[in-house]
């Protein structure tokens, strides 16, 4: 059955693949960016285009994932056109790279934003629609450093990552009583196919990035990304993400799974998501609250 979904970071990378792969499996997908008459305006006439070739209902929504005005409005707009929302796609994210001492707490805190505070923005945005459905599905786009193998020179991101993954488990838990399902899309390293990497931030304390460049990290972050890119085989396809979430949001109501690892280079994060998942929900069948752990299905 077609659904109305809505993806925040759209405009590239994970975000405008999985908006493409659902708008051509026949769903209303609503692809959310900022500055969608300015920078990104190449992007919403390639949307428009791709819609018509395709014959995709794929439409572009202005959202700043930083301001609540900005999420509200756009919640607001999609609303109106389409009378609800099915499917919320949490995507947006920026990643930093470099020693984690060069950044500056306000980049810190400005990541935490992008990356974290962003969701409870649209989730409140969106959640009393999905409340009132008592039906719905929140898609959360993870990251495997939060369980697995991890290289240094990425902790900023690497935090606030872990972060939003924890919110989102304990999100699943507070809405399943509202028919509200959850999977997390957990990504490993794709070090080619998006801009994570080349729109990657750096430090703003450059002295003391250059201290370490000058130490005994001399030439570190280049010997860190090159070591990555050689553990991810040369013919992976960066759209295994979208077609992931793709076959979770076509997935029955109730029979997805709630996580999903697209991982190319096997850092052992699903190994370490298995036992924190495990633990957590043995936990709850501890204290007689094990019904959580699914969505219960409306009458």
């Amino acid at each position: 059955m077609s659904k109305i979904i809505l993806i925040t970071g759209a405009s590239s990378g994970f975000g405008r693949l999985t908006a493409e792969a659902l708008a051509r499996a026949g769903h209303t997908v609503y692809a959310s960016m900022r500055n969608t008459t300015g920078r990104n305006a190449p992007v919403v006439g390639q949307m428009a285009a791709f819609s018509k070739a395709n014959g995709a209902d794929l439409r572009t929504v202005e959202m700043d994932v930083q301001s609540q005005d900005s999420v509200d409005a756009a919640v607001a707009k999609v609303i109106d056109d389409a009378g609800r929302i099915d499917v919320l796609v949490h995507n947006a994210g920026h990643m930093v790279f470099g020693p984690a001492e060069a950044f500056t707490p306000e980049q810190y805190a400005q990541l935490y934003d992008v990356n974290v505070l962003s969701t409870q923005r649209v989730n409140r945005a969106v959640l009393p629609h999905l409340r009132r459905q008592r039906e719905g599905l929140l898609v959360w786009v993870s990251s495997s450093s939060s369980a697995g193998g991890t290289p240094p020179y990425l902790a900023p991101y690497f935090g606030a990552k872990a972060a939003m993954d924890a919110i989102a488990v304990q999100y699943a838990r507070e809405l399943s009583r509202w028919g509200i399902e959850t999977s997390i899309i957990v990504p490993g390293a794709f070090t080619s196919g998006t801009n994570h990497f080349a729109h990657a931030g750096t430090p703003a304390d450059e002295a003391r990035a250059a201290e370490y460049e000058a130490g005994p990290y001399a030439g570190f972050g280049e010997q860190v990304q090159k070591a990555f890119a050689e553990i991810v085989p040369p013919d992976v396809d960066v759209s295994l993400v979208a077609d992931a979430i793709t076959k979770v949001v076509d997935a029955p109501f109730g029979e997805r799974p709630f996580r999903v690892h697209v991982d190319p280079a096997q850092d052992g994060a699903d190994v370490g998501f298995a036992v924190l998942d495990r633990l957590r929900a043995e936990m709850l069948h501890r204290v007689g609250l094990s019904k959580l752990l699914k969505p219960q299905v409306r009458a």
